[in-house]
């Protein structure tokens, strides 16, 4: 925290050849922003200016090289510039090795600054997996990422959109080896990790439903037999030692009843169980959420666009969202 006592937020500027400089700069035109937070753009000074004139802004650039030098000013856009990245090497829209290697060390001095407590939450654009597998990374994922500098056990992707918010059991792996994770350990690692941040963020014993992974919840054990062999186990056990587990509930009622109020958040069995229904209940405002990190890190729930990157097409909401929830987060320690 700074004299100010407002916390400083961490926003790495993803692939530089995407959409991540000019959804950043259409953020932070919203100035409530910066009645509680002091942002901190982590990428490239030039870039950040060419987007800020991308989007006829106004604002200034305060290039630092350190968090002292950084100011408390919604006129002003305090970017980070490590100075690994010609500017004049970008091409919009182009996959590139060099805007791979730049967008993961803006991530891990991000890292790096939160575990130090430098700064008190992290806020990423975009990257391109292929252009950071180029760059010679084997880990090409935020989480994995993170996870591997700060060697964090337990972590997990949580989706939400207003008030549906969905906690991911698996994310990047194929739908054959998503099932074989499906087992009592994991379900019950996942439902203690999510019960222990909800509880941080001030909700009073979170009710968290657990979606099935078969049709029908399995239909008494017609169709699998996961529910009742693993899924079931872990919640009784979840019970036992005080969570509010409720499950397993078939994956085709259990996120309109979550809409509805039924429960805080929802445990998901697999990627596409997750994000399809975020996705369809409100894509724009999605925003991802890591738990099981020692900071706060929240992100868009899109890609790159290499498509309209440079164009001054891109909708900032997602960012704007991911901003307003790690703000909320480290400001005021709940969920907005």
């Amino acid at each position: 925290m700074n004299l100010n006592n407002k916390p400083y937020l961490g926003i790495t500027m993803g692939d530089p050849a995407g959409i991540g400089p000019e959804v950043i700069a259409k953020s932070l035109l919203n100035d409530s922003i910066f009645d509680k937070s002091i942002p901190v753009i982590i990428g490239n000074s030039n870039l950040m200016l060419n987007a800020l004139n991308l989007v006829h802004s106004d604002k200034k650039i305060n290039s630092i090289d350190n968090l002292s030098q950084a100011v408390s000013d919604k006129f002003k856009l305090n970017v980070l510039d490590i100075n690994n990245l010609d500017s004049n090497d970008i091409e919009q829209g182009q996959i590139s090795s060099s805007s791979g290697k730049a967008s993961v060390e803006w991530i891990l001095k991000a890292g790096s600054l939160a575990v130090n407590n430098e700064i008190q939450a992290i806020v990423t654009a975009p990257i391109n997996k292929e252009a950071c597998k180029l760059a010679g990374f084997k880990d090409v994922g935020h989480m994995e990422i993170f996870q591997s500098q700060t060697q964090s056990e337990q972590v997990a992707t949580m989706l939400m959109a207003r008030n549906l918010r969905v906690v991911h059991l698996t994310t990047h792996k194929s739908l054959k080896i998503a099932c074989d994770y499906v087992n009592y350990k994991n379900i019950l690692d996942k439902l203690i990790l999510t019960e222990k941040y909800f509880t941080q963020w001030n909700v009073s014993n979170p009710k968290i439903g657990v979606a099935a992974l078969n049709p029908h919840a399995s239909d008494g054990g017609l169709i699998g037999n996961e529910e009742f062999d693993e899924i079931l186990p872990a919640i009784d056990e979840a019970k036992k030692i005080g969570i509010n587990a409720i499950g397993p509930v078939p994956a085709d009622t259990i996120f309109n009843q979550a809409i509805d109020g039924a429960y805080d958040v929802v445990l998901a069995m697999y990627h596409d169980q997750g994000h399809i229904p975020i996705k369809a209940y409100d894509w724009a405002r999605s925003v991802s959420v890591n738990i099981g990190f020692p900071f706060v890190r929240t992100s868009v729930d899109h890609g790159t666009a290499f498509d309209i990157a440079g164009k001054g097409l891109a909708d900032p909401l997602s960012m704007l969202e991911a901003i307003n929830v790690a703000v909320s987060l480290v400001a005021d320690n709940k969920l907005p």
